[in-house]
């Protein structure tokens, strides 16, 4: 199959208009199950190391499970917050949409149970991977007009212990997804200045001499 300028530059679009969404930007209106079954699949064509495709996504909507998870996130982010209390725009700043959003999806990585092709030397892969998988998952929201929020702000130990995930478990990503208000046509980090957009001569570097 061979891919248009128009396909390039669509896909292009997608990918520059992506937003982490919070939860102050999410709608109380419900995604329908086959736009859902979407994000989800496109998950399955990310690249796993070895072809081990070592996630698992576990959809939450219980509103008792969900209020667990706020609860760690507070907890975890007055810390935070202790770390970053000589900015003072972090206290302002909304991190998450928990409630928000109408499902949460706990994206995990399952350590695999034998020798892995790719693996022997760099342990991480499988884990990165199951990055891949997130990334594939955020990008077919946006092509949905779904929004996806990702929280980092958790103690891991706790969350896994929340949704019963099985030993062989790691928390890779905690996803808040839904429709919204709006998508904003520059990251929200940017625009309050916490950081400073990256040009790409600041990103590469060429080895071309002998």
């Amino acid at each position: 199959m061979q891919f248009t300028n128009k396909d390039t530059q669509t896909l292009l679009n997608i990918m520059r208009l992506r937003r982490d969404v919070r939860g102050n930007r999410f709608l109380n209106t419900p995604i329908e199950e086959e736009k859902l079954q979407l994000i989800l699949e496109s998950a399955l064509y990310a690249p796993s190391v070895g072809y081990s495709q070592p996630w698992k996504f576990v959809i939450i909507k219980n509103q008792q499970l969900k209020q667990k998870v706020v609860q760690n996130f507070t907890t975890q982010n007055q810390k935070a917050k202790n770390i970053f209390k000589d900015s003072p725009l972090y206290s302002q700043l909304k991190l998450e949409g928990i409630k928000e959003a109408p499902i949460n999806i706990a994206v995990l990585y399952q350590h695999p149970q034998k020798k892995v092709l790719g693996m022997t030397s760099m342990d991480k892969m499988g884990e990165y991977s199951v990055v891949c998988a997130v990334q594939n998952m955020w990008l077919m929201a946006r092509s949905l007009n779904i929004g996806i929020g990702w929280v980092s702000i958790l103690d891991e130990k706790q969350l896994l212990r929340d949704i019963n995930a099985n030993k062989n478990s790691k928390l890779i990503a905690y996803l808040c997804v839904g429709y919204v208000k709006e998508f904003l046509d520059e990251p929200e980090l940017k625009t309050l200045g916490w950081e400073q957009q990256k040009q790409l001569q600041e990103c590469v570097v060429t080895i071309d001499k002998v």
